[in-house]
């Protein structure tokens, strides 16, 4: 038999609307009196009914999150960590992908909407976002992370992209590096914002930066290593080769990296490389990267928050919340 909130009301000594208070996690109740009430659920292995809960609630207890690509170490890790959060409050996270495609995602963004989600959560492909309104909702609310459009008014959860570009281009300053070009990702907030912390580190030391030390990539996620390989390729078989790179994602490093190796050079004496997220596997690889981390679990855990805080305050102003990134030098920039 089902154990009931009454169950543990009884159990306990107190009311069913105090049990009903801590599990909705609400903050006029006592933490002694919460502790003894979480304490008994997981004994008697209480299973709230969320359908029941949401009748009474208009909630569904779910996020809906999209992504450009799921498999994609960022996206995957930031969904961890978001899930994590949203777990501990009994919030249901659905997934989906938009693959890059606008259309796609629009659709993804329907279909979530019409299942009833409480909260959207957005890294949006597309190329000049307005509102999501125009797709038919008008309450649900919903909070843009690692992609933003400063024109809109939204709350906004990311990196602080432009100091990540500042911080990879001045590593490989530091360096005694002169010739510093850039991989660069296309259409979004953290590629232009990536690109322009580049752009300020070298004018700030007085390095120039010609036109084609600067190649602009449309795939920088699922196919970023190809996509690094093909622009380093490039890099090289100019008259005068580029003695760093800055890339825009590890995925792209990666295949610069082969690259250089490919044509026979080494990494770094001959070209310095490092990228950007800090992947868990770069410590691995042939020649393990320099990366600028900037703080995925972290991301995932204020997303979580900021998305529960919009479960019950919809209404509050935008927040605009960046996490400030960290060097992580590893073989690719440092000569042994």
């Amino acid at each position: 038999m089902a154990v009931r909130l009454k169950d543990i009301a009884r159990d306990l000594g107190v009311s069913v609307v105090t049990v009903s208070k801590v599990l909705r996690g609400n903050s006029d109740i006592g933490e002694e009196t919460r502790k003894r009430v979480l304490k008994r659920m997981k004994e008697l292995n209480y299973q709230p009914n969320m359908l029941a809960r949401g009748l009474a609630s208009g909630k569904t207890y779910t996020v809906g999150l999209v992504v450009p690509d799921l498999v994609h170490p960022f996206f995957a890790e930031f969904a961890k960590s978001l899930s994590g959060v949203l777990r501990k409050s009994n919030y249901a996270l659905v997934l989906a992908s938009s693959e890059e495609d606008p259309e796609i995602e629009r659709q993804e963004i329907r279909t979530l909407l019409r299942r009833g989600i409480d909260v959207l959560l957005i890294a949006s492909c597309q190329p000049n976002l307005r509102n999501f309104y125009e797709l038919g909702d008008v309450r649900t609310p919903y909070l843009l992370f690692d992609r933003n459009f400063p024109h809109l008014a939204a709350h906004f959860v990311g990196s602080d992209d432009l100091r990540v570009g500042e911080m990879a281009t001045g590593h490989l300053i530091e360096l005694g590096r002169k010739r510093i070009a850039h991989i660069a990702g296309k259409n979004s907030s953290p590629s232009h914002d990536r690109l322009r912390g580049f752009r300020n580190a070298m004018a700030e030391h007085r390095l120039t930066v010609p036109d084609e030390y600067v190649i602009v990539c449309d795939q920088t996620e699922e196919r970023g290593d190809k996509a690094g390989l093909e622009a380093m390729q490039a890099l090289l078989a100019l008259p005068e080769r580029p003695d760093a790179v800055f890339c825009y994602n590890d995925q792209m490093a990666i295949g610069a990296i082969e690259a250089v190796i490919a044509a026979g050079l080494s990494v770094p004496e001959d070209v310095a490389i490092i990228g950007c997220g800090n992947m868990p596997y770069n410590d691995y690889m042939r020649v393990p990267l320099s990366s600028v981390d900037h703080g995925t679990a972290e991301l995932g855990k204020l997303a979580g928050e900021l998305a529960l805080e919009l479960t019950t305050q919809p209404e509050q102003p935008p927040k605009n919340i960046l996490v400030p990134p960290t060097l992580v030098a590893r073989a690719s920039t440092r000569v042994s």
